[in-house]
């Protein structure tokens, strides 16, 4: 029969090793993070933040874009603008 102490000294050192099993593996996976992409399409806009594209500035526009919006609503952008945004996604 396992003791009350021996019990949760079990459960402790089993969440420890769980713990930092967890940790190794974020370590050893690398996913592209969603805030460098935002950032690489933020810095394709003209930072106007004029809204003409329905959302109040240009990293909310570039949030959206992340998500799949479109990315011919940037009139200050224009032409150039859609087109780096093309080739960047």
């Amino acid at each position: 029969m396992i003791s009350l102490i021996q019990e949760p000294l079990f459960l402790m050192t089993l969440a420890a090793a769980v713990g930092l099993l967890l940790l190794v593996a974020r370590d050893k996976i690398s996913l592209p993070e969603q805030n460098d992409v935002v950032t690489a399409i933020n810095d394709c806009l003209p930072q106007t933040q004029c809204a003409q594209c329905g959302h109040p500035g240009c990293l909310p526009y570039a949030e959206a874009i992340a998500r799949g919006e479109a990315i011919n609503r940037c009139p200050p952008g224009g032409e150039d603008t859609i087109l780096a945004l093309a080739s960047l996604l």
